[in-house]
């Protein structure tokens, strides 16, 4: 018989796990023990009874064997930069991925493998020496493996896509220890569930990317300007909804970024071209004299950077994600904004001032190639992205932040609620907190997921965060 959780010593993992390459670390390690629970928002820091991190997948079998054999809570971490909480336990073991950074590139292939506990800046550096690039997020301290098993969307998605429509491969751990290789030709039904619900299929240690030429510098930058040109800005968003040709993304955000604290709206500016043709493209906003201008040329593998200083790892901090759909009357946004800094503002001392509410125009074409049910992502619809990051400080303004957030949200993605049944589900995985549904996620995806946990995950050991269920098998006499 194995030991009941309750009576388990998670120190004795050091001991367990000592013929492997994992360093076990628990509280009465001191400040190693504290720096490696430490995630991008406080919110999600948990004293976990014992972290393991891991240096290879049979390190991770190593692992996944004492869970199974001791029935010990569990998570996985990556880049630990969800606001789900779902990187981190209480009372728990954490596997975690920090130190498996490494990134090979095959020039000639045009391929890129990150291990599954990089970040976005690893893979970025390491492509770009070789003149490659492939889809990554928009702050290149997220990890790769969140970002990439929920979906991800980057600068370059309007010419490629998502990121994992650029995954041409996994190396993964599955509950039962066994290390796999899946791809669209070998374990095809499980790398489509790793495409959009990876994390309740096992422990993804390697990803290869597919990787485009990318020698040439990019257009890129902040425009910050007053709130009284949100009406120009959303004619604008508008336009380019019509007018962009997959080279190009538009964020729009409202926030009152420190010093001062006053409200401004944020545009973040991407082409992948020159500057020249840059400004022209985006010369509307340009002619609406921006309060500050941060645009300019600059290599690709910095663009992921310009917007870590508004993603900083202070606070505690809440994403929450929605829809919405273009053309936009500018009233209705600016009606959303309203309710957004009445908040902000209601707030002493500036206490919730660092929040952001962004509208991410990211061409969707590309993506709309894909057909929903080709992955287990079903968020591919004529629609874009809306998001809340919201930040603050106090542990009592918790519940209110979320409570806030959802009906921001809510109001924000009303022009989108009359998406087509077959236009996705409006919901992304990645800004979804643990509250919302399997269905809202991954639609009529659902089905097909449950069937293949019980297939690869029937005890549902990857259970901590997206609730899937693996569904039992049907016996006929």
């Amino acid at each position: 018989m194995g030991s009941t959780v309750e009576s388990f010593d998670y120190t004795s993992l050091k001991e367990l796990l000592k013929d492997t390459k994992a360093e076990v670390l628990t509280p009465g390690d001191g400040q190693e023990y504290e720096d490696i629970i430490q995630r991008w928002s406080e919110s999600c820091v948990k004293r976990a009874s014992a972290v393991v991190a891991v240096k290879s997948a049979s390190d991770v079998s190593a692992a996944l064997e004492q869970v199974r054999k001791h029935k010990l809570p569990f998570t996985v971490r990556g880049g630990g930069h969800s606001t789900s909480g779902a990187a981190s336990i209480e009372d728990g073991l954490v596997i975690d991925l920090s130190k498996m950074r490494g990134v090979t590139v095959d020039p000639e292939a045009r391929t890129i493998t990150a291990e599954g506990g990089t970040i976005w800046e690893d893979v970025d550096v390491a492509a770009a020496k070789h003149g490659l690039a492939t889809v990554g997020g928009t702050v290149n301290h997220t990890g790769v493996g969140g970002l990439t098993l929920g979906g991800g969307y980057g600068y370059l998605t309007g010419q490629y896509g998502l990121t994992i429509d650029n995954l041409l491969s996994v190396e993964v751990v599955l509950a039962s220890g066994t290390v796999v290789t899946a791809s669209k030709t070998t374990n095809a039904d499980l790398f489509w569930a790793i495409r959009g619900a990876g994390q309740n299929f096992g422990v993804v240690t390697k990803f290869t990317f597919q990787g485009y030429e990318q020698s040439n510098p990019v257009f890129s930058g902040p425009l910050v300007f007053p709130p009284t040109a949100l009406p120009q800005i959303v004619q604008f968003m508008n336009k380019f909804h019509e007018t962009n040709d997959g080279r190009q993304t538009l964020v729009v955000a409202f926030s009152s970024p420190p010093p001062q604290n006053a409200p401004v709206i944020l545009t973040q500016l991407f082409h992948n071209g020159t500057e020249e043709e840059g400004r022209a493209i985006f010369g509307d906003l340009f002619a609406l004299a921006p309060l500050a201008d941060m645009s300019g040329t600059v290599p690709y593998q910095v663009v992921n950077s310009l917007l870590n200083a508004s993603a900083g790892s202070d606070g505690r901090k809440l994403f929450g994600g929605g829809a919405f759909k273009l053309p936009l009357d500018p009233s209705f946004v600016e009606g959303v904004y309203r309710e957004f800094q009445t908040f902000v503002e209601s707030k002493e001392n500036f206490a919730v001032a660092q929040s952001m509410m962004l509208w991410e125009v990211v061409p969707y074409k590309k993506v709309m190639e894909v057909r929903n049910e080709e992955t287990s992502f079903a968020n591919r619809g004529d629609y874009y992205n809306v998001a809340t990051m919201f930040k603050w400080f106090d542990p009592a303004l918790d519940t209110e932040m979320r409570t806030f957030s959802r009906s921001l949200l809510k109001k924000a993605s009303e022009t989108a609620a009359n998406r087509s049944k077959d236009g996705g589900v409006g919901q992304y995985g990645n800004y979804a907190s643990e509250e919302v549904a399997a269905n809202d996620i991954f639609g009529e995806n659902v089905r097909r997921l449950e069937d293949l946990k019980q297939k690869y995950d029937p005890d549902n050991l990857f259970s901590h965060g997206t609730k899937l269920t693996p569904r039992p098998l049907v016996v006929v006499n």
